[in-house]
């Protein structure tokens, strides 16, 4: 037999409430070191499926009622986030979330908490900043003080003290630059290289779609398509909605042609 998914999730619903059905029937599979991408509009239920899988869900009041998350063949519904920590996955949520008020080196200490003794810290530290050498440069610096880049790059680097497995990336990309979104981009690839499986939610379809090897959009809490992204980027669909390109590169009037697409992807 194969080696299982380093993430497979199958038939995922979950509920918020007792009452708010958000996913409906979910699955999708990460390949060990594979970078795969979840397109999808706000409110399609992105977030919640990240929840679902990193245990954070009972926070929000949701709860997985139907289906499995099986991390590396172990199923891993109901672990608390701690323990998946442990288990080698690790997650930079939306807005980077860093701890604002503590410095470069605080923040990254935070994120090793695993780590088992001083030296196992300090030479996480010593990984990090050689990944991300801007950071070393203000390593005593408060983080809320750092551009919205560079505290992507702590969000990353907090999250990368572990040495996961599993890397999860909640719209690394809102809110940057340009230039930046390619620096960021480079990153991904460069953590990616050195084996870390990459799970990438993001509205940022072009560049999610030029460096991952499988794409699934996400609509309505359901996959509505996944394919390749040589195939997404083909289908006329994809480019419309989500890479904002109607026919001869026209932008598209996402809009007016809603109720086509839907039409046509539910059939």
């Amino acid at each position: 037999m194969g080696q299982p998914p380093l993430l497979a999730v199958q038939n995922l619903e979950v509920v918020y409430s007792d009452v708010i059905l958000t996913l409906r029937g979910v699955s999708l599979e990460v390949p060990a070191g594979a970078i795969v991408t979840l397109l999808g509009a706000n409110g399609a239920g992105k977030t919640t499926l990240l929840r679902a899988i990193t245990g954070l869900l009972p926070i929000h009041r949701g709860r997985i009622t139907k289906g499995t998350v099986q991390l590396s063949g172990e199923l891993a519904n109901g672990l608390e986030a701690g323990d998946l920590v442990r288990r080698g996955m690790s997650q930079v949520m939306e807005g980077r979330r860093i701890f604002a008020e503590l410095s470069v080196v605080e923040n990254l200490r935070a994120g090793g908490f695993t780590c088992r003794s001083r030296a196992e810290l300090a030479t996480a530290l010593d990984r990090m900043f050689a990944l991300f050498p801007r950071l070393a440069e203000r390593r005593d610096q408060v983080a809320g003080y750092l551009s919205g880049g560079e505290q992507q790059m702590l969000a990353l680097g907090r999250a990368l003290m572990t040495s996961p497995r599993l890397l999860l990336l909640d719209e690394p990309s809102l809110g940057l630059a340009p230039k930046v979104v390619e620096q960021i981009r480079d990153l991904i690839l460069e953590i990616n290289r050195a084996g870390t499986g990459v799970l990438l939610v993001e509205q940022n379809a072009a560049m999610a779609l030029a460096i991952a090897s499988y794409g699934y959009i996400l609509e309505n809490g359901k996959v509505v398509r996944d394919a390749t992204p040589a195939v997404l980027g083909a289908d006329k669909d994809v480019r419309e909605f989500y890479l904002g390109m109607g026919e001869a590169g026209r932008r598209s009037f996402r809009d007016a042609k809603t109720y086509r697409r839907k039409k046509r992807w539910s059939a």
